[in-house]
């Protein structure tokens, strides 16, 4: 028995709340559970509870044994003043307040049934499991489920636009600047994703907008703030960029980032950072006042049209300053800009729409229910457990699930592992 499954059961009331006694034999009637409390004090607040007939409003705290109260050194602590009644598990001291008045409570153990318990001990039994639910997740309901994805979906927007709102204030408070660092943070993937970040926060967006009209000096600028700049390369293209960098970093004061901090190493030649930093140059040369259009479009074709853009002619037949390869063009492809949409565009779009005090983004739903789900270990798993994802919002969501409920135990506070401790 634990403590938080205590706490489940009394906010869901899993338990026959009629005819209940206290531990002193009056009866209990419970009007309200109160709301959790997660921060410190009673467990739950503004609770409404009838002993007999008497209304009482306030806490309620909860312990797996009556005991606990002294452990935890409640009696000393005046928050602890105003529970109206104690829960717990076992009952084995009784509790009184500073005024020597007993504090009422409620012994759980003769309440909830055993067909409860057996859920709980098969949901978190061992051997260890992929995830706890994985035998019976299949087996819930699908309208349960929607219900649940929408909100995991909707709880990992708010975690990615917390990056925003900082970005967002770290460049005074610039929509534009906000966009252009983070689609950086996005073209530099996982593996240089903060030095990408890095480097457009070392350049004033000022400077972006004034060297973005001359796609040579825009490429120099971002070659050279990243680092790769420094070499002595023969390349009549690579000797222009840096004659230009060495123009511009003394116009506009400028500071490169460390030139180890942008990695090669493990990635594919289309990734690599020589060829993303291009392709943003080019994204940001061909369209001016991007962050209006990114707000303005709602359609998928839209921001496939929007981000059809290709790395600059040298590119067509380099990966690297030094090394010629065969020709190809470099053009974003679509599963990039689905990710660049995910992980970037749809987050900004659900910033600038709170901070406009809107609800409604039911078009933000439609967007990423449009595109195609993502190809991961995760997502793999679930669908040889027989949850499958047609889209990209249904992998966002269980990316969710998984990382945020699934491998942090969270159970009782899933809508699955709730459903399947109910029943």
């Amino acid at each position: 028995m634990k403590e938080n499954l205590l706490h489940f059961i009394w906010k869901l009331k899993l338990f026959p709340t009629s005819k209940i006694k206290t531990t002193s034999g009056e009866l209990l009637e419970i009007k309200s559970s109160g709301l959790l409390n997660y921060n410190s004090g009673p467990d739950f607040l503004n609770a409404q509870i009838r002993i007999q007939d008497q209304l009482w409003a306030g806490n309620v705290e909860i312990h797996l044994k009556s005991s606990d109260w002294y452990i935890h050194r409640h009696e000393k602590d005046e928050s602890y003043d105003s529970v109206i009644l104690h829960v717990v598990w076992e009952h084995d001291v009784t509790i009184f307040r500073k005024s020597n008045k007993t504090i009422p409570t409620l012994e759980l153990k003769n309440y909830i049934s055993k067909e409860l318990l057996e859920n709980y001990q098969k949901l978190f039994s061992t051997p260890k499991k992929w995830i706890n639910c994985e035998q019976e997740i299949n087996r819930i309901d699908s309208f349960i489920l929607e219900h649940w994805y929408e909100r995991l979906y909707f709880e990992r927007l708010e975690q990615k636009s917390v990056q925003v709102q900082d970005i967002f204030i770290k460049t005074n408070n610039n929509w534009e600047a906000t966009l252009f660092s983070l689609l950086a943070k996005s073209f530099g993937l996982n593996v240089n994703g903060e030095a990408f970040l890095d480097l457009a926060l070392s350049v004033d967006f000022t400077t972006v907008r004034k060297v973005s009209n001359n796609l040579n000096q825009f490429e120099a600028l971002l070659f050279g703030q990243a680092g790769l700049l420094f070499d002595n390369i023969e390349s009549n293209y690579f000797f222009n960029l840096k004659e230009e960098f060495k123009y511009l970093q003394t116009k506009f004061k400028l500071e490169p980032i460390s030139k180890n901090q942008i990695q090669f190493f493990r990635l594919r030649p289309n990734n690599f950072p020589t060829i993303r930093i291009s392709q943003l140059s080019q994204l940001y040369h061909t369209h001016q006042n991007l962050f209006s259009k990114v707000i303005e479009n709602e359609k998928l074709e839209e921001f496939y049209e929007l981000f059809s853009v290709s790395a600059s002619t040298f590119w067509e037949t380099h990966y690297t300053f030094s090394k010629e390869s065969k020709k190809s063009i470099k053009k974003i492809t679509k599963p990039f800009i689905d990710l660049v949409l995910i992980n970037t565009v749809i987050p900004i779009k659900f910033w600038y729409l709170k901070s406009l005090g809107k609800n409604d983004f039911s078009s933000l739903l439609q967007l990423i229910q449009q595109m195609k789900p993502e190809k991961n270990s995760i997502i793999s798993n679930f669908n040889m457990l027989k949850v499958k994802s047609d889209n990209a919002f249904k992998t966002q969501a269980l990316l969710q699930l998984k990382n945020e409920y699934c491998s942090k135990q969270r159970c009782l506070e899933c809508s699955i592992g709730k459903e399947l401790l109910k029943n």
